[in-house]
């Protein structure tokens, strides 16, 4: 399996480097860099303590631990989260809390995300007049759905 490097810069000395749990897993957990106390219905961002360089074509999309998601309502709202090559700012985590009742409190280096590197393909955009039709043609949101 070909590997592309990451280069990682840890903004404390106890923020955790990213690593994959299993071989063959998909995704490299991430991990909150302090304690966050997150209420029903509320959202926080989560910071890792890490800055990193991922190589040009590629991606960091960040995306819910589905224990998290299933056990407490805890997801990644604008799921999934794009890290973008050029990007050298903290990698956080914007998690919100779906549980209608309980608190959910993350202790300073629990898994809160996880982190999935993708080929970014670009595309060349040229404007036409009229688009060709299609058996679809303009039908949208839910339009295979009940009628």
């Amino acid at each position: 399996m070909k590997k592309i490097e990451v280069l990682v810069q840890k903004l404390c000395d106890d923020a955790v480097i990213p690593k994959y749990a299993h071989d063959g897993d998909a995704g490299v957990d991430l991990y909150a860099r302090m304690d966050h106390s997150i209420k029903p219905g509320e959202r926080a961002l989560v910071t890792t303590g890490l800055k990193m360089a991922i190589p040009c074509g590629y991606e960091g999309q960040v995306r819910p631990k589905s224990g998290l998601a299933l056990k407490h309502g805890l997801t990644v709202l604008n799921t999934p989260g794009t890290v973008d090559a050029p990007y050298r700012g903290e990698v956080g985590v914007i998690i919100i809390n779906h549980d209608p009742a309980a608190v959910y409190e993350i202790k300073k280096g629990e898994k809160v995300a996880q982190m999935i590197f993708n080929k970014v393909e670009y595309a060349a955009f040229r404007e036409i007049t009229l688009l060709d039709e299609t058996s679809r043609g303009d039908g949208g949101f839910g339009s295979t759905g009940k009628h």
